[in-house]
This record gives C-alpha cells, sequence and structure tokens, in this order.
C-alpha cells in the first residue's frame, strides 16, 4: 500500500489541479520539477498571491468584485483573504502568514486544496490520482532507479534460448513487402484525379489566399499570449532575477481598455474603408452611364435614334439657325 504523500507530489496534484480548472496564471509556466511547484504554491510572491485571489473569485464571483481586489493593495487583499477562508471555516481571520505564504508549506499545501475542492468543476481534483499513478511516480524515484535499472536489464537473462534468437533477428526477419504494381497504378491514379479535383475547385485556392487577413480574433489571441509571456517574466524574475538586479520591478499596467480603443479604431477604420469602396463603385456606376450615354444611340422626342453627342449637336445647330433667322427678320 502507497505511504503518504510528500509535499512535493502534493504540490504536483494542486499544479495539475489548477491546470484542470484553466487557471490562467499557471497556463504558460509549464512547469516540470515538483521542487518547482512547491515553491510556486509556497513561496510568497505576487503570483502566488493571484493566484490564492483567482481561486477565491471562482469559489465567490462577488470576491473579485470587492474594493480590496480592486485596488490591489497586497496588506488590504491579503486581509480580504484571510477573512473570506475564516468564512469558509479553513483558518482563522487573522491568520494573515498563511495567505503571506510564511507559513509551513503543509499548511500552505491544505489550505489551497481545501480551496480547490470547492471550485466549480475542480472538485476533488487534488485526489484524482489513482494507486497506479502513485506507484509509478514510486517506481520512477531517484531512489528506485538503480531497481528499475536491474529489472530492465538482468545479469542473468531470463528469456528461452529461441526468445532470444527470435528478439535479435526481428530485424533480418522483417523483410519489406514487395511491390505491387497494380496497387502503384491505383495510387497514381487516384493522385492524377485529386489534383484534377482541386483544380476544379477554386474555393480551395481562395482560402490559402485569404487565411493570412487580420481580423480580431488574431488581435485577442496576441493579447492573450502578451499577457501569459508578462505573467511568466514576472514568475522567473521574482523567483531567480530579482536577487541579481538592484532596479525596483517592473510594474505592468493592468489597463486593458488600451486593447479596446485599439479594436474600436480598426473597426472604425475598417467601416471608413467599406464607405470608400461604396463611393468608388457608386463613382463607378456613374462613370459607365455616362458612357452609355455618350455612346450607346436612343430614341428622343423625334423618334430617330441618335447618341447623345449627336443629338447635342443637333439642338445646337437648331438653336444657331432659330437666331439667324431671328436676325433676318430684325
Amino acid at each position: 500500500m502507497a505511504g503518504p504523500l510528500t509535499e512535493e507530489q502534493v504540490a504536483h496534484q494542486l499544479y495539475d489541479s489548477l491546470q484542470a480548472a484553466a487557471c490562467p496564471l499557471v497556463q504558460g509556466l509549464y512547469l516540470k520539477e515538483e521542487e518547482s511547484m512547491l515553491e510556486l504554491l509556497c513561496s510568497p510572491s505576487e503570483l502566488r498571491t493571484n493566484i490564492l485571489a483567482w481561486t477565491c473569485s471562482r469559489i465567490n464571483p462577488n470576491f473579485a468584485n470587492s474594493k480590496a481586489a480592486r485596488s490591489h493593495d497586497p496588506h488590504a487583499l491579503t486581509k480580504e483573504m484571510a477573512a473570506f477562508g475564516h468564512e469558509l471555516m479553513l483558518i482563522q481571520a487573522d491568520d494573515l502568514d498563511l495567505i503571506r505564504g510564511k507559513a509551513s508549506p503543509r499548511r500552505q499545501l491544505r489550505f489551497l486544496e481545501q480551496l480547490l475542492i470547492l471550485v466549480p468543476g475542480c472538485k476533488n481534483s487534488a485526489e484524482r490520482r489513482t494507486d497506479g499513478e502513485l506507484l509509478l511516480s514510486q517506481l520512477f524515484a531517484k531512489d528506485n532507479l538503480a531497481n528499475l535499472t536491474q529489472t530492465l536489464q538482468p545479469t542473468l537473462d531470463p528469456w528461452p534460448v529461441h526468445i532470444k534468437a527470435l528478439r535479435k533477428g526481428t530485424k533480418a526477419s522483417c523483410q519489406p513487402p514487395a511491390e505491387i504494381p497494380d496497387a502503384a497504378a491505383l495510387l497514381q491514379s487516384t493522385q492524377t484525379q485529386l489534383k484534377e479535383l482541386q483544380s476544379k475547385c477554386d474555393f480551395l485556392s481562395r482560402e490559402e489566399e485569404t487565411a493570412s487577413v487580420f481580423s480580431p480574433s488574431s488581435l485577442r489571441l496576441a493579447a492573450c499570449d502578451l499577457q501569459q509571456l508578462m505573467t511568466t517574466f514576472s514568475h522567473v524574475y521574482e523567483m531567480d532575477f530579482r536577487a541579481f538586479c538592484n532596479r525596483t520591478p517592473p510594474s505592468f499596467t493592468t489597463d486593458t481598455k488600451v486593447f479596446q480603443r485599439v479594436h474600436q479604431q480598426l473597426q472604425a477604420c475598417n467601416t471608413e474603408l467599406e464607405m470608400l469602396l461604396e463611393v468608388s463603385e457608386a463613382s463607378a456606376a456613374v462613370s459607365e452611364e455616362v458612357k452609355q450615354l455618350q455612346t450607346q444611340p436612343r430614341y428622343w422626342s423625334r423618334g430617330e435614334k441618335r447618341t447623345l453627342p449627336d443629338q447635342l449637336e443637333e439642338i445646337t445647330q437648331r438653336v444657331g439657325n432659330s437666331f439667324s433667322q431671328f436676325g433676318c427678320w430684325s
């Protein structure tokens, strides 16, 4: 029977539970070692505080709208989370060291585990590892690597003689199958038919041409990637680089309205471009209509079919004749 879990194993379970709950603060970390997971969840840092705040907001959505959460004051946020844990009867109201990450790792992991149990869709996610997974984790531990190597590569090979020969001659006995002329001809004809179909389907090439067109979803994806990169950089700086840097840590603005303004301006630009396109189309239509009036003959008042320039020339001649006759009478 498996023994009690170590702190590193519990931290690994909680880290997996946060990823299963789609916590955005751990999505871009890609931690592999259990020591790093334990350091993330039990060492005082801004990222650890944000993870606790996110967990509390998932349990009670009103927590994210509280005054302490919106003020971004670490001391006020610590008190608010301690009071929230006291309301859930998990900790004392003055147990601020547990919220700050200064308590023992065992207490911190237990508190986070109790919170994750209350998260919707993440109930008992920290206890989903089966006995088989625990057995594998113990089997591949550093202390058992020597025994595992001895098991996989024993000094006295227990395989029978005919099995040894079969294992050694597997590669030699596996000969490639003979080529089948009919199958090759069938593949060639199928490939030719596919090329003909692809040449007839114009929409396939159109999709490839329009695949690189800018869209709001690509901007949203780029903003999400930027946020994950900034979060990862803050964690790495806090854990590794801060001790070697004398400057104050960089502060990233929480104002996300800039992306909304950029999106609105891009939409306004697209609207103006559509209006200009409509104006261009209307201008082209008017030009085409004028061209038709000048080149195509039509029926006029006297029932004669003439073009517009010819009709204007006739009217000019008639007006000139009228003026000349009027001059003769006078």
